[in-house]
């Protein structure tokens, strides 16, 4: 598995580990996982206390202690002010069984005064820089699901990271994307893609893939294109679907990784444009 460089010296996997997979499965299951994403060279565990409503964390902490000095292990927090924040963080902490975090992210920021509150006195930036101080996290990202929210939190707090939608359907009907990681490059900001084998929006049943509110790509050769696709974008690391299968897919797709060329980028985008996005475009 190919690494990148993510921060001071720390690099990451081109593939990342989604750890709302753990969601709902066997503490067999979900070591077996774990343990495949290790042995394949995935050395970023990505988790949130709101996957499964705890359960993924928490089964995440089962099974990660054999393999966690060698991995980045990252989770987020959806409160904005100070106090919410240092008690999500700690129930984190306790549910992943580690005294540490390497990566702690403020979670899906959509709107600009979400930015501005956690930005505020009392907010939760206070938070995470104060553990950061006192060693409880290493690096501080965030999370986002609108350009503007990205583009604003990029220009106004110090990030490690940001993770963001990247897309090939996003990019052919609007360019979306294309902006947050020009900017999180100017900054030296790692860039942390997930949706990249998303296909469109889906209906309400989610009886093939619970843990995916969109329609994700199965088609192989499809979903090869798609991964090579938000690589090519010069990202740190990409999230697949939080599905066994679809993960396991990724991790082969992954392992023999090279550039998509200009000729099968322009191909790609082309269908891209018949396809309606999974996500609003704003």
């Amino acid at each position: 598995m190919q690494r990148r460089f993510f921060r001071a010296g720390e690099e990451l996997s081109i593939l990342g580990f989604p750890g709302l997979m753990l969601a709902g499965l066997d503490r067999s299951s979900a070591g077996r996982l774990v343990g495949e994403a290790c042995e394949a060279g995935i050395n970023y565990f990505d988790s949130a206390p709101v996957y499964g409503d705890g359960e993924a964390e928490r089964m995440l902490g089962k099974v990660i202690a054999p393999y966690r000095a060698g991995v980045l292990l990252a989770s987020k927090t959806l409160q904005r002010n100070a106090a919410g924040a240092r008690k999500e963080l700690e129930e984190s902490l306790r549910s992943l069984r580690t005294e540490r975090l390497d990566l702690y992210q403020f979670h899906a920021l959509s709107e600009p005064e979400e930015v501005e509150r956690l930005l505020a006195p009392g907010g939760a930036a206070e938070s995470l820089v104060r553990a950061r101080e006192e060693g409880k996290i290493r690096f501080i990202g965030c999370s986002a699901h609108t350009a503007r929210a990205a583009l604003l939190m990029l220009d106004r707090c110090p990030l490690d990271s940001i993770v963001f939608p990247i897309n090939f359907v996003c990019y052919s009907r609007g360019d979306f994307g294309a902006a947050v990681l020009q900017r999180a490059r100017e900054l030296g900001v790692a860039r942390l893609a997930v949706k990249a084998m998303a296909l469109t929006r889906r209906g309400r049943r989610r009886d093939t893939y619970p843990n995916c509110w969109y329609q994700p790509v199965e088609d192989p050769v499809l979903a090869d294109q798609a991964l090579r696709f938000t690589l090519s974008e010069d990202v740190t690391s990409v999230l697949p679907p939080a599905d066994a299968v679809l993960f396991r897919l990724a991790v082969e797709l992954s392992s023999t990784f090279e550039h998509l060329d200009p000729a099968a980028r322009r191909e790609l985008l082309e269908k891209g444009r018949g396809l309606r996005p999974f996500m609003p475009l704003r």
